[in-house]
């Protein structure tokens, strides 16, 4: 690898090993983000120019979602023997190639092919980026450390969508692909060049897989924080891919630049995120999930109101929601174990990912059915039922300290 000296000739600014690995974990959230759900925008894009169902688009989302869940558990075995940064650079650069190769793509299989590829190598950033964390940062700064990664994803899966709005809204869709797979192929660099290689080796697993597997399922704290899991991506994929459904048809008619426009609401993550981290430290994670989960359902609400200004509050509420409960669950997990933590990460992504498969899928008869109203009801459902996973399997503050 060029030594630090080769980059001070492009790069001649001095800062911290603290704010290096910083940088790095806010652009490896960006760079796992960016593309997995680049699609949801264009879906009637895709529906029109492909002449496949509304049903079948979504499977553009669900392909990469799946090939997350496939591959997340053994992303942190993997980084267990070769180190947690260079799996981390290695899943980066193989993400820009699939990702560029995806603009190639001739029809619906083959983009599905391109899109479940770049969602396997996804959880090598993913999984690894938030072990090195509870490895690097320690359990008092936890928190933050996981704000900040989660703050990159914010802005990771904003840009992709809505960068795929605008280009689609203009040029032909598989021009996405070109812009996002060099986004990808930028915050690959980035990652290599400023994340500090981990400090310490990991430390071996305990266990053979399989029974590390089977320790992590016997643990209750786990298995609750795998249903929060679920259930939170379940949501997240269920609202912002149906709304670009219903806002599409009439009475509002939004043509797919306004559609990738949406998606601005994912910023407002970024600033709510790291006051959530803070929080978390203070107050525990149970308490900061149930109440940004509650402001959630209250926003699924507001989207059933016939006005775009009052939707899209709705959604920033959802969005919001999203994230502080992902920032919540994503730490607890170093509350909840203490052994085989990557496994338990790859786990929980598994989970979370067979949450956002079914998201894209299963409201797809209450929206032929109901349209939005059903839709939005099973959302709320699953939320109302994430705050009582949480409140009910998961300790307070203090018992977890």
């Amino acid at each position: 690898m060029p030594s630090r000296s080769y980059f001070k000739r492009w790069y001649p600014v001095e800062i911290s090993s603290r704010t290096e690995r910083t940088l790095a974990v806010i652009f490896a959230g960006f760079c796992a983000f960016l593309t997995v759900y680049a699609t949801q925008p264009i879906l009637p894009v895709l529906t029109k120019a492909l002449g496949i169902t509304a049903f079948l688009s979504s499977l553009t989302v669900a392909a990469s979602t799946l090939g997350m869940a496939l591959t997340a558990p053994m992303a942190g075995r993997i980084s267990d023997r070769i180190g947690r940064k260079k799996t981390i650079v290695i899943a980066g650069f193989s993400l820009a190639v699939s990702t560029l190769a995806a603009a190639f793509a001739g029809g619906l299989p083959s983009l599905l092919f391109w899109r479940f590829l770049q969602g396997i190598f996804t959880p090598g950033i993913f999984v690894v980026t938030i072990a090195y964390i509870h490895d690097e940062w320690g359990a008092a700064e936890a928190g933050r450390g996981m704000a900040s990664y989660v703050g990159g994803t914010v802005v990771g899966g904003f840009l992709g969508r809505f960068l795929a709005g605008m280009i689609a809204a203009k040029y032909d869709w598989h021009n996405v692909f070109w812009v996002l797979g060099g986004l990808n192929f930028m915050s690959a660099l980035i990652i290599w060049r400023f994340m500090p290689v981990e400090s310490k080796k990991p430390a071996p697993p305990t266990s053979a897989f399989w029974a590390a597997v089977g320790e992590h399922f016997r643990n209750p704290l786990l298995l609750a924080t795998y249903a929060v899991g679920f259930c939170v991506f379940f949501s997240l994929i269920s609202t912002f891919t149906y709304i670009n459904f219903y806002l599409s048809a009439p009475p509002f008619l939004l043509p797919t630049s306004i559609l990738g426009s949406l998606f601005f609401v994912y910023l407002t993550s970024a600033v709510v995120t790291p006051i959530a981290g803070r929080y978390i430290d203070k107050y525990g994670h149970r308490l900061v999930l149930v109440c940004g989960i509650g402001a959630g359902a209250c926003g699924a609400l507001l989207t059933m109101v016939p006005n775009v200004i009052v939707i899209v509050v709705g959604l920033a509420l959802v969005c919001n929601a999203v994230f502080v409960a992902q920032t919540c669950s994503n730490g607890f997990i170093g509350v909840a174990t203490k052994t085989n933590r990557a496994l338990a990460v790859g786990l929980y992504v598994m989970i979370y990912n067979i949450g956002g498969s079914m998201g894209s899928a299963v409201p797809g008869p209450a929206w032929k059915s109901y349209g939005w109203s059903g839709v939005v009801t099973m959302i709320v459902s699953v939320q109302v039922i994430t705050m009582l996973l949480a409140w009910r399997l998961w300790p307070g503050r203090k018992a977890a300290a």
